[in-house]
């Protein structure tokens, strides 16, 4: 499938900026069950600094603000390849091992309500990939898929304890009862294209889990399915702040206002 994506971020400031670096993680990997067949990335009030492979195999550009700036444009479009793998990705790369994603983060400790969903997960399912399964459709039983509830810092147990919120709680609070079980798992951000629609409001998060004799499964909490040819991947880590499109430091200005355009559609080509 050849899926064409659109993506700008747009945020003004309050007041002009005194000093600013961003961090990106916006081009897709060159991974299994994709290829990037052209990606393009434009700026409007920063300058491209650096860029570079993480530990993850993402890759990172760093950006800086010229003082003084009040508004900031970031736009990616391009075009990938991909191909339905039933959510395996197969074997682990990038030189983080694979131990290290079997250990909580600050977004993925548990508590009591993650610890009591792991505990009947367990008792209803002996198999590794049922539990995963069950797993993933008891968290969409307990927290609705509902926006405006919870932030980019919201933990998956304070998730837990809302009973809503969107696809990166699904995919924290499932991290978190997959390293309970004693598995490794890791976030993945990206896109999906819809079947409805062509234009959206976010880019989208899920989680994949380390199946030994498979490798890295994936699993979209919050659709109930596992990843196909309509998901782009494009960062992972061990929680949010690994993948996060942008991330960075501002000094003397407040970020007022965010604005995002995104379209995910696919492209027919001719035979």
């Amino acid at each position: 499938m050849h899926l064409a994506i659109d993506h700008t971020t747009r945020y003004r400031f309050a007041e002009p900026v005194a000093y600013a670096l961003q961090r990106l993680r916006i081009m897709p990997k060159a991974t299994q069950g994709q290829v990037v067949l052209d990606w393009h990335v434009e700026y409007e009030g920063v300058k491209e600094e650096l860029s570079y492979e993480d530990q993850n195999c993402n890759r990172v550009t760093l950006v800086s603000v010229a003082p003084g700036t009040s508004e900031v444009v970031i736009r990616c479009h391009g075009t990938v390849q991909t191909e339905d793998r039933a959510g395996v990705m197969g074997p682990h790369s990038g030189n983080l091992p694979l131990w290290g994603f079997s250990s909580q983060t600050a977004y993925t400790r548990p508590g009591p309500k993650i610890r009591a969903l792991v505990a009947a997960v367990r008792r209803e399912e002996r198999d590794l990939l049922g539990q995963l399964h069950a797993l993933s459709a008891m968290i969409l039983e307990h927290v609705a898929y509902e926006a405006g509830h919870t932030g980019v810092e919201t933990t998956a147990e304070q998730a837990m304890e809302a009973g809503h919120g969107v696809c990166q709680d699904h995919a924290h609070i499932f991290l978190s009862g997959v390293r309970l079980l004693g598995v490794p798992a890791r976030y993945v951000s990206g896109y999906l294209m819809m079947d409805d629609r062509v234009n959206q409001e976010a880019t989208h998060a899920w989680a994949e889990a380390y199946v030994e004799g498979l490798g890295w499964v994936g699993f979209d909490v919050a659709n109930g399915i596992s990843p196909d040819a309509r998901y782009i991947r494009v960062a992972t880590g061990r929680d949010y702040r690994d993948a996060a499109p942008i991330t960075g430091i501002s000094f003397g200005g407040v970020e007022e206002e965010l604005h995002v355009q995104l379209a995910v559609e696919r492209q027919f080509t001719q035979q």
